[in-house]
């Protein structure tokens, strides 16, 4: 965690948050779409937003 600031500690922690709920809410989007290659779209979407929070993890070690 070397050279992160409070600021930008904040800022990361914020876009933890953002990217988990569009994660968790493009998966419940996915689970419940009737339209197969909407559903799969939201798989897709979820997948990115998983990628970003991970990638914002690592930027703070966990």
């Amino acid at each position: 965690m070397t050279g992160i600031t409070a600021k930008e500690l904040e800022m990361i922690s914020d876009a933890l948050a953002c990217e988990g709920l569009i994660c968790k809410k493009a998966r419940m989007y996915s689970a419940t779409l009737t339209d197969a290659d909407l559903a799969c779209c939201m798989e897709r979407i979820a997948d990115l937003h998983e990628t970003r929070y991970a990638s914002l993890l690592k930027l703070i070690g966990g």
